[in-house]
């Protein structure tokens, strides 16, 4: 034996208005659509009917459209049946030109209405018809006297909900009917005035008309874009202006767009319609094809939609590449504004990496500079991996009329990896302090000499910290001392510090993983023999004074380094300081 399943519909409410929907505003866009549904049904009958959506406010919401209008076997298929679309469909309702998809338009009143009247004549003929329902899930269907002059069309009574009259008035009305409905085919009025410009602002610069999209933009987006372009996917049926940001955002601020499917306003906090690097633009689309969420509130991800995306990020990426053939300057601002995306792009894209290398400006020794500009003046592009490093050796570097590149940020090394690979290993290559160690002046033999002596004797507290010293000659002459690592050796000791406490034959295995890294230290402390402090550190003759000034230079050459602080050098920091300190208040 089979039965019905029975409907609450207080409960089919509650999950609307809890779940499905994020606010009660959705029920003026059900009706909207509702109503340009029914004009759009019409005009296939009569091409020539008028297309206009009444709405008065007061105590009572009244909307009244031109549209087909029902019969009563439609009233009962259409207004009275939930999720019913298979029967629309054959109604003469279907999906293809229509807005509504999901069957649930007249419940989403019951979210702000505790009972809802609607007046019906259909334009296929028989009496007017009017329906009654309430929140509890009754209704009444009767035929409405000839004498009452009903026209072809339908109007929709709301009476309001306790606690839920404000969503009647006017004040709210207005406003929600002009964003739902901005780009309707129909005019649409609200206490006699219109609040819809019934075209889209796009078309008119499509058809040769003058189009200030950029005064739309303010309007719509609160912001005077820097380029607008035209974008479409004719796939989708979409059409609209993808609004290029004036000034820089975060990478990581939500991607968001102003999105309309068949006219109808989906919401302008869309999301996922654009590439993820093209995060510095913001789309107003009008779209057929795309398929919304259940609350007709976001977009679904599926294949239409990844198609869309790709689509979009295409012409946006060609036209940065047109930007750049026709206005180079411009072109440049953009990339000074928008880097991040840019060399996110450029990663992929052969094209938007000459662009990149164009104009772009990286952190260099010779200040901010494009790549190329670079390339002309140093032949080769050397670059130092992170940020503390670059810091570190670029005032060095710079004084010996070396030129580095900066590529600790995001996406730059993976971008000079890519030059190399498209121009040759020469003309980019990651340097190793090493490098710059071996260009740096030997000092005068009689200075070496003393250094060296002084050198042995504080032996001992370069010694506590891994560390080798070294004497050199380099500008700038106020840089006591310059502190080098070595990563292999550094990645070598943390092995054998880790093999110490292994089993033996995990041991072993680290063992010979460490065999051919070679001898010496992790870091090296180069002494600036130009430095004043150097030169009297030469001249001392008080063993525990060489040693204490040794650990000091090397403690500040890790400061300089912005290296991390390990348990050892912190000691040595306050053991320094306050001997330093002793001495200089008439301590030993």
């Amino acid at each position: 034996m089979s039965h019905t399943f029975r409907v609450d519909l207080r409960g089919i409410i509650d999950l609307l208005s809890h779940h499905l929907y994020s606010s009660p505003r959705v029920y003026v866009r059900e009706l909207l659509q509702n109503a340009v549904d029914a004009i759009t049904a019409r005009r296939e009958l009569d091409p020539s009917c008028p297309a206009e959506v009444t709405i008065t406010c007061g105590s009572t919401l009244t909307i009244t459209d031109t549209g087909v209008g029902l019969t009563e076997a439609e009233v009962h298929e259409l207004l009275s049946t939930l999720g019913r679309t298979s029967k629309r469909d054959e109604l003469g309702f279907a999906r293809e030109g229509f807005l509504g998809q999901f069957g649930v338009g007249m419940l989403s009143c019951f979210l702000v209405a505790s009972s809802v009247t609607v007046i019906t004549r259909s334009a296929r003929g028989g009496s007017a018809v009017r329906w009654e329902a309430d929140s509890s899930g009754n209704y009444s269907v009767s035929e409405v006297d000839a004498a009452d002059g009903v026209a072809v069309g339908t109007t929709v009574v709301l009476q309001a909900s306790r606690g839920n009259e404000h969503w009647l008035e006017a004040d709210v009305v207005r406003p929600l009917v002009s964003d739902y409905g901005d780009l309707l085919p129909a005019v649409v009025t609200v206490d006699g005035d219109v609040v819809t410009r019934g075209e889209r602002p796009w078309d008119r610069a499509d058809d040769g008309e003058d189009a200030d999209l950029s005064a739309y933009c303010e309007q719509v987006l609160g912001f005077t874009p820097f380029e607008a372009i035209p974008i479409e996917v004719e796939a989708a049926g979409l059409t609209g202006v993808a609004f290029v940001l004036p000034s820089g955002v975060h990478p990581g601020t939500r991607q968001t767009h102003r999105v309309y499917l068949k006219r109808m306003l989906v919401g302008d906090n869309v999301e996922g319609l654009l590439p993820d690097w093209a995060y510095f633009v913001r789309c107003v689309v009008d779209a057929s094809a795309i398929r919304p969420t259940a609350s007709r509130e976001s977009l679904y991800q599926d294949e239409m939609l990844l198609a869309v995306r790709e689509e979009l990020g295409e012409q946006i990426r060609d036209w940065l590449i047109r930007l750049d053939a026709i206005e180079p300057r411009r072109a440049g601002e953009l990339l000074a504004a928008h880097h991040l995306g840019i060399k996110s792009l450029a990663r992929s894209d052969d094209e938007m990496l000459r662009l990149v290398e164009r104009w772009l400006p990286f952190e260099t020794t010779d200040g901010a500079i494009p790549l190329r500009q670079f390339k002309r003046k140093h032949g080769a592009i050397l670059y130092i991996p992170e940020v503390d490093e670059f810091h570190q050796l670029a005032p060095v570097a710079a004084a010996q009329g070396l030129g580095l590149v900066n590529a600790g940020y995001a996406y730059d090394m993976e971008l000079l990896n890519r030059l190399s690979a498209l121009d040759g290993p020469a003309v980019a290559r990651r340097v190793a302090p090493s490098e710059l160690l071996a260009a740096l002046a030997d000092p005068e033999p009689e200075v070496e000499a003393a250094l060296k002596l002084r050198l042995a004797e504080g032996a001992a507290a370069l010694d506590r910290h891994d560390c080798d010293a070294v004497v050199r000659d380099f500008d700038p002459v106020s840089l006591p001392a310059l502190l080098i690592s070595n990563a292999e050796q550094q990645r070598k000791l943390d092995t054998e510090q880790t093999a110490a406490d292994a089993d033996p034959l995990w041991a072993e295995l680290l063992g010979q993983l460490t065999a051919d890294t070679g001898s010496g230290r992790p870091e090296q402390l180069v002494l600036n023999c130009r430095n004043p402090l150097v030169q009297r550190l030469a001249r001392l003759t008080d063993p525990s004074l060489v040693e204490l000034t040794l650990e000091s230079l090397y403690v500040h050459a890790v400061l300089q380094a912005r290296r991390a602080m390990r348990p050892k050098d912190t000691a040595a920091l306050n053991r320094s300081f306050l001997e330093l300190l002793d001495r200089a208040v008439g301590g030993k």
